[in-house]
């Protein structure tokens, strides 16, 4: 992996300079604050800088994790060892057009519910809740309150990778599913066309109000975590499952079950992945016990056994 790693650097400094950063610690750009280096690390400003990564890729066979704002990832205590991307400020851009709100994929979507919101547009506000980019808010379906991406994308323009192209994906093709998409693994969501509804911004912006309140009274924002870790099941929520089976508050290592709400994972001083894997483990192994139901992670893990 060595001699991948100095070709991919090579090949990656040669579009990029110095920008392209070694041994770069994950754990300050995940809401968990934990997990091992990353080998390579770069924050594409351009597509130009998505096509290097591409040629690296098909050169070295080095393998690529993209990352938004950090949450809904775990980084393993090894770290990953390939190439970390994480768009730059040439993606965070935004434009409006009548009701159609066009953003880069590094927007944070908190920020473009409020651009929404100014504009008198509807139909975003849940994102005010959501701490993730638009990026990886359309790549993992985000949703909360009653509203999810699905519901407003028009169209998404991603870079893929492997086959280094740039293509528009409408919003028919995405496949959404419940916190998923079709997208591949290697689709750099690099901006997206959202089709909102005219609304009152006095209306909009007390429910987005709301939707923080609620937000900062039901869950341990305050603690590093890396929001839900588990999906709902069919007509059922994760975090009563997981409270029924008396696990809130359950704790390995450094990582504890919040007790404020009981579908997060609390990260404390010291704790390392690993104490968040195990008590992953053990969380759906007690919930299989106790009602039957296995839980489906909502959590990404980079690195470690499933680089």
């Amino acid at each position: 992996m060595s001699g991948d790693i100095d070709a991919a650097r090579a090949i990656l400094r040669e579009a990029c300079g110095d920008r392209v950063r070694e041994d770069i610690a994950m754990a300050p750009f995940t809401t968990f604050r934990i997990g091992g280096p990353g080998a390579l690390f770069l924050e594409p400003e351009s597509i130009d800088d998505l096509h290097a990564v591409a040629r690296a890729m098909a050169a070295t066979g080095i393998p690529v994790a993209i990352v938004g704002k950090g949450s809904n990832i775990l980084v393993a205590d090894e770290g990953f060892p390939g190439v970390v991307l994480r768009l730059g400020r040439g993606f965070r851009w935004s434009a409006r057009d009548g009701d159609v709100v066009t953003a880069g994929g590094a927007m944070p979507l908190p920020a473009l519910a409020g651009i929404a919101q100014q504009h008198g547009l509807a139909g975003l506000g849940f994102g005010v809740a959501i701490p993730a980019s638009l990026g990886g808010a359309v790549r993992m379906n985000a949703g909360a309150h009653d509203g999810e991406m699905a519901d407003v994308v028009a169209s998404v323009d991603v870079v893929e990778l492997a086959k280094d192209r740039a293509r528009t994906v409408p919003a028919g093709e995405m496949r959404f599913g419940y916190r998923s998409t079709g997208l591949a693994w290697d689709a750099v969501v690099v901006a997206a066309s959202l089709r909102l509804r005219p609304g009152d911004p006095a209306e909009i912006r007390a429910a987005m109000d709301a939707a923080r309140r609620w937000r900062r009274d039901t869950q341990p924002i305050a603690e590093p975590n890396c929001g839900s870790v588990f999906t709902n099941p069919p007509g059922q929520h994760a975090a009563a499952l997981i409270d029924a089976a008396g696990l809130k508050g359950a704790a390995i290592g450094g990582a504890s079950v919040s007790t404020k709400h009981a579908n997060f994972i609390i990260a404390a001083p010291g704790a390392t992945a690993a104490d968040v894997r195990a008590l992953i483990d053990l969380v759906r192994s007690g919930v299989s016990r106790a009602s039957g139901i296995d839980l489906e992670t909502e959590v990404r893990t980079i690195g470690g056994p499933d680089v």
